[in-house]
């Protein structure tokens, strides 16, 4: 017969109480849909040579706070939250962007692309837990 060396996991009593709350999750897949939604509704009319930069500067604001407040609707608590938004002109030019991070399960980033033959937008999301 093996003998134990005392070592028992711990007994599981029905109705007790996890010592720690479980972690939020952000819900990844509803913030894609929306802004897959919101960069043609506020750009598809867009032509750049007609922009003036205020009105650049104008949607890059609104689009970031449209996002932002939508990921506080989604998750209001135990995240932290950043959106950066780039419009460019489009000239058929190339381009490369690359992220490092340290993540921890949970925390996400999100980025979508919109463009037409005048301009093109990216807006990346990210949410990091707090909690």
């Amino acid at each position: 017969m093996a003998t134990t060396l005392g070592l028992r996991s711990p007994v599981l009593r029905s109705g007790a109480v996890s010592p720690q709350a479980p972690r939020p999750i952000f819900d990844t897949e509803v913030l894609r849909a929306y802004v897959k939604k919101l960069l043609p509704a506020t750009l598809s009319h867009a032509v750049w040579p007609h922009i003036e930069r205020e009105q650049v500067k104008t949607w890059m604001k609104e689009i970031g706070e449209r996002v932002k407040e939508r990921m506080v609707e989604i998750q209001p608590h135990g995240f932290k939250y950043m959106v950066l938004v780039q419009i460019t002109e489009n000239l058929g030019q190339g381009g490369r962007s690359h992220m490092v991070s340290h993540w921890e399960d949970g925390d996400i980033c999100l980025n979508e692309l919109f463009f037409n033959d005048s301009l093109f937008c990216t807006c990346t999301a990210i949410a990091v837990r707090t909690s």
